[in-house]
């Protein structure tokens, strides 16, 4: 059991390894090749887990390969692009001029119904409104709306730009525990949360979720008063054991 325990967490590991070195993409969002060396990878762990017959050194050294054919086909797909052409393939565009290229829907194999649920994702519910639509060789929909069905911006309502940055807030404390990074992105220090928090009364355990932005407006939502209830009291029987 022992042994199960032990290849199971090396190649956890190890699959975490490969993931972080292939990158940051999304299942929906992997080239095919990409799909194809995290196929490979799944059963070829499940094999070594699965089966202890088999040496370990006969799952991590498949996957190591695998992983370094990526390293090495990402690296030739970024300097060549004829190669990239060719492992990734190219866009097609699907509805141009407002007009559905029926033979490319064809050839691609999408129903209408995957089109119609790819302009959904996009937060469009009516094909008129589509200008163009562009297949990406992740097989994700790009879409650009016509120009009376484009959502409204400040710049089309003549809106005057912010004289502050413009910058999302971030979470500063994230149920009862401080983000240190915050204070940097916000250019506050320690001190003005020991201010507000003390203002309302409150202490750092006692807060959810606070979020804050770079001209210092933050938003925080209280612990419920139930669960901070049954913390003390979980604290206490903690303590007493």
């Amino acid at each position: 059991m022992l042994i199960v325990f032990f290849r199971v967490f090396l190649i956890y590991l190890l699959i975490i390894f490969s993931l972080r070195l292939m990158g940051k993409r999304q299942i929906g969002q992997l080239q095919p090749s990409e799909l194809v060396v995290t196929i490979l990878v799944s059963n070829i762990a499940t094999m070594s887990i699965e089966d202890t017959n088999v040496p370990l050194l006969g799952g991590i050294i498949p996957i190591l390969s695998l992983v370094s054919f990526d390293v090495i086909i990402s690296a030739i797909s970024l300097k060549s692009k004829k190669a990239r052409r060719i492992i990734s393939g190219t866009p097609r565009v699907l509805i141009r001029d407002g007009k559905i290229d029926q033979a490319e829907m064809h050839e691609l194999r999408f129903t209408i119904d995957d089109v119609m649920s790819q302009l959904r994702s996009n937060n469009v519910f009516d094909i008129q409104d589509v200008a163009f639509a562009i297949v990406e060789t992740t097989g994700v929909l790009s879409v650009y709306q016509k120009y009376d069905a484009r959502p409204l911006t400040p710049k089309d309502l003549n809106l005057p730009k912010p004289s502050a940055p413009d910058a999302p807030p971030v979470v500063m404390i994230s149920d009862g525990a401080v983000i240190d990074s915050a204070f940097s992105y916000c250019n506050l220090r320690k001190e003005w949360l020991t201010k507000i928090l003390k203002e309302k009364n409150l202490s750092v355990s006692d807060i959810f979720l606070m979020t804050c932005d770079r001209q210092a407006q933050y938003f925080l939502i209280q612990k419920d008063p139930q669960r901070k209830q049954k913390e003390k009291q979980r604290q206490k029987e903690e303590e007493i054991l």
